[in-house]
């Protein structure tokens, strides 16, 4: 398993982002108060350092590292789904589950979402309530909340 750090920009509710990697692509993603690991880097998570780089800096919208996230094949589902809401809009967990097949989903979705290995890059961040509102983000409403007004920028 690799290890990487990435500073986040002044201002930003938490100070890293923590990539794990193997050697398929990264395993996981979190934003972090303090480095608990020792870096051991591999090409995988060079390649997120530099596309969070520019996400951060507004000059990047989608991402192109290699993925391995951990989960069932519902969740993948949910995650794969996840990856479709484009920059700088937002879905439902009911939008999310009608396309994914059936409006009874959403509290399956909900868990998908909260199981997300890979925060930011597997947007669930990019999913709201059915009224608009910001609810249900494991990294905490306040970095949602940041990371929703960075997209619109």
């Amino acid at each position: 398993m690799y290890h990487q750090y990435f500073d986040t920009p002044k201002g930003f509710p938490k100070p890293y982002v923590h990539i794990a990697a193997d050697d398929k692509g990264v395993t996981s993603l979190y934003f972090v108060d303090e480095k608990t690991v020792l870096e051991v880097k591999n090409d995988i998570t060079k390649q997120c350092v530099k596309e969070l780089r520019g996400y951060f800096t507004g000059k990047r919208t989608e991402f192109s590292v290699p993925l391995n996230p951990a989960g069932t094949e519902f969740q993948q589902r949910v995650w794969s789904q996840l990856c479709k809401i484009p920059f700088g809009e937002v879905r439902s967990y009911k939008q999310l589950s009608l396309a994914l097949g059936s409006v009874n989903y959403c509290r399956a979705v909900g868990m998908a979402n909260s199981r997300n290995p890979i925060s930011l890059i597997v947007p669930c961040h990019r999913v709201i309530g059915h009224d608009g509102k910001l609810v249900g983000y494991t990294g905490g409403l306040n970095i949602k909340s940041w990371l929703l007004e960075h997209e619109k920028a």
